[in-house]
């Protein structure tokens, strides 16, 4: 099993202060063998943040970054292929044909994009889209009202990946699973597995308190 965090636009601190309290207590240092950001940290510290929670971090650039991160990060968990990017190169942005078209480009399985700042999780044409929103529900000009603030951890297992979807809703937070299978020839000699992988405490113990500097 591997645990993937999936995160990005933060906008820290132009736009908000900080992820919401609640969320930084599920963020056990520890327990998350890899983190994939989409982007928009627009800090150092936000940076130094994550790698806290894991020491695996791939950050894409979004539009708002002045650091030199790629444009684009492909990962392997065999056999799932995992690519990222900020999705601002996406046109119309969030149009599901235009991320298919990406994911095939980079020949990868699974596509995560953020920059829209709403969650979403779907299969479409034999690819899995993955937007984790935005961690710190920061405002955007491409919507009316307040993002509701977000987080994605994709459970890994073979060609199992299970999203869970955590949300920060009325000063709670909520979760939410989907479930994706990549098609894999199967050896007439395999059998076939039918346990589902472990399901993600919603509640951890907090984290020691640790200085980024």
């Amino acid at each position: 099993m591997v645990l993937v965090l999936v995160i990005g636009d933060f906008h820290i601190p132009h736009r908000v202060h900080d992820l919401p309290a609640k969320f930084k207590k599920l963020l056990v240092p520890g327990k998350i063998q890899q983190i994939l950001c989409t982007g928009n940290l627009c800090d150092r510290e936000t940076y130094e943040y994550l790698r806290t929670v894991a020491p695996d971090v791939h950050v894409v650039r979004g539009d708002y970054d002045e650091s030199p991160f790629p444009l684009s990060v492909t990962v392997t968990h065999s056999p799932i292929r995992i690519g990222v990017i900020h999705g601002h190169q996406c046109i119309p942005t969030g149009d599901l044909n235009s991320l298919s078209a990406i994911a095939r480009q980079m020949d990868v399985d699974v596509l995560v994009s953020g920059h829209t700042h709403r969650f979403q999780a779907i299969e479409h044409d034999k690819h899995f889209l993955v937007n984790p929103g935005s961690a710190s529900g920061a405002w955007t000009g491409t919507s009316n009202g307040d993002p509701i603030p977000s987080f994605a951890l994709m459970d890994i297992q073979g060609p199992v990946v299970v999203t869970y979807v955590y949300q920060y809703i009325d000063g709670e937070v909520r979760v939410d699973k989907i479930e994706y299978r990549k098609e894999v020839e199967v050896h007439k000699e395999a059998p076939k597995s039918t346990v589902l992988p472990q399901s993600i405490p919603s509640s951890p113990t907090p984290p020691q308190a640790q200085s980024v500097w």
